[in-house]
């Protein structure tokens, strides 16, 4: 066992208070104010001086503080293992396809080491899932019309997306490359 290997109890326990800020949102006023009181005057300046790159500098920002996370919360070196053996059984799995038994026997195998991995590879969201779940909803506020703090609503990135969108594929982008260069499993 290892020291940061996991469990999915904090996880169901962030699930949990995500939901909660989803849902109270728009009834607890002190939240929505508090959020938007910090993150108005440093992310909303920001977009305010430049929708387009502002959006990209905080989409760069939030992707490398959640591969940072992934990379300080996660046993990197027990995930190598655990993927390097993964990748050993699946070979193994290819040479037994016509052995049902045998085969059986290797497919539990894998599913121990998923289960393993799984837990290793969601620790990170106990520090990123509220964070994360708060700025989505400021977000959500920012750029939806009749919200109360629109910054500008509906507005389309590069001429033809949607906030959502565009923070999708760029996070995808920047974690892909942010992950290479930072050797993160």
């Amino acid at each position: 066992m290892t020291k940061k290997e996991g469990s999915f109890k904090p996880l169901i326990f962030i699930y949990l208070v995500s939901f909660l800020i989803l849902f109270l949102w728009n009834q607890v006023p002190f939240l929505q104010e508090g959020v938007h009181y910090a993150l108005d005057p440093t992310l909303g300046w920001l977009l305010n001086w430049n929708l387009t790159l502002g959006m990209l500098i905080v989409v760069f920002v939030i992707s490398f503080l959640s591969i940072v996370a992934q990379k300080y919360a996660t046993d990197q070196k027990t995930l190598k293992e655990i993927r390097s053996e993964q990748k050993k059984l699946n070979e193994e799995m290819k040479q037994f396809r016509e052995h049902p038994q045998k085969l059986m026997e290797l497919q539990k195998k894998q599913m121990d080491f998923a289960k393993q991995s799984m837990k290793l590879s969601t620790r990170p969201i106990m520090f990123t899932g509220i964070p994360f779940i708060l700025l989505f909803r400021w977000f959500n506020d920012l750029f939806t019309a009749n919200s109360g703090y629109t910054l500008i609503a509906n507005p389309t990135f590069l001429g033809f997306m949607s906030w959502f969108w565009f923070y999708l594929v760029f996070t995808l982008g920047f974690s892909i490359l942010l992950r290479k260069v930072m050797k993160v499993v």
